[in-house]
């Protein structure tokens, strides 16, 4: 009976993969959409790891609602303003790096409290987004609800390029910038006393943190970019034993996830960042549950 059953298992299993794989290679738009999410599995705690150790897990949520405001923004020009082949999603992009430079500025003025600077530019973009969905009829739910949750089947083949192009950018600048980065996230300084021009260097993150977010906002959606930046890394921090081993765990962890929820949304009918998202939960509270009773077996051993 529990052979039965376990080979059962197997045959549906096979079937669901088998349908899910045969969809990616007759859907164009299915495999943008894989492609286009192994890239987020990879960039997101990469940038995600650095943001975590520098202690600024808040500044991803703040520039992805600044960045909708951005979209926004560019829906209601794109109403007021006829402009063919006009995609709102850049304004995005524009909103989200000038909402770095806010951050830093208002980081400087209140150098005792610099925390402040994201709530308030969380704030802004928040109150922006809203305006701008007023002034701009006829937005439907169906567009407000992808903002929010992203949309990954909507990955075009230009949206796809543009993805590639910055996510090697992106490659390029970790990879030789690496010792400088990793100097500034675990002591600022000795960055500085070593010779590294810290507030290029930070600014410079800062931008591609804007540009990640900016990015794939149309894949995960606002309210969750931030969660796949950060869960991962929470997560693989409990593993980890460095800095690189750190970002290599939380890189699998991500992929699992985007891949998994793929595999289940499209066979569920689901949305799937959310689905990803409390796949990456369930990796997180095995990971703290499996922690635990390690932390306990060696008290014991102690003992």
């Amino acid at each position: 009976m529990i052979w039965e059953i376990i080979i059962f298992e197997r045959l549906v299993m096979k079937m669901i993969l088998s349908s899910f794989f045969r969809a990616i290679f007759e859907y164009d738009f299915m495999l943008y959409a894989l492609i286009a999410g192994i890239i987020v599995g990879i960039l997101a705690p990469l940038i995600g790891s650095v943001v975590v150790i520098r202690r600024l897990s808040f500044i991803a949520d703040t520039l992805s609602h600044f960045s909708l405001a951005g979209v926004c923004f560019g829906v209601f020009l794109s109403r007021l303003i006829t402009i063919k082949g006009f995609d709102p999603a850049l304004m995005g992009i524009v909103f989200s790096i000038s909402g770095t430079f806010l951050i830093e500025k208002l980081r400087g003025f209140y150098k005792n409290y610099k925390e402040l600077s994201m709530p308030i530019v969380m704030s802004f973009g928040v109150a922006l987004s809203g305006l701008f969905i007023n002034l701009s009829n006829n937005i439907d739910a169906k567009f407000t609800t992808s903002l929010l949750f992203g949309s990954i089947y909507s990955v075009s083949a230009t949206n796809l390029i543009i993805i590639l192009v910055i996510a090697v950018i992106i490659f390029i600048v970790i990879f030789t910038s690496y010792k400088k980065i990793v100097t500034l996230c675990f002591d600022e300084t000795y960055a500085a006393v070593s010779g590294i021009n810290v507030k290029s260097l930070q600014l410079l993150l800062t931008i591609i943190l804007a540009l990640v977010i900016s990015l794939f906002i149309d894949i995960v959606g606002v309210l969750l970019i931030a969660s796949l930046m950060i869960i991962p890394v929470a997560a693989a921090i409990l593993v980890g034993d460095s800095f690189l081993n750190t970002v290599i765990t939380s890189i699998i962890f991500s992929e699992f996830s985007l891949l998994t929820g793929f595999i289940i949304s499209y066979n569920t009918n689901l949305t799937t960042g959310p689905v990803i998202i409390l796949i990456n939960i369930l990796i997180l509270a095995i990971v703290m549950s499996i922690s635990k009773v390690k932390s306990r077996h060696h008290k014991t051993k102690e003992i």
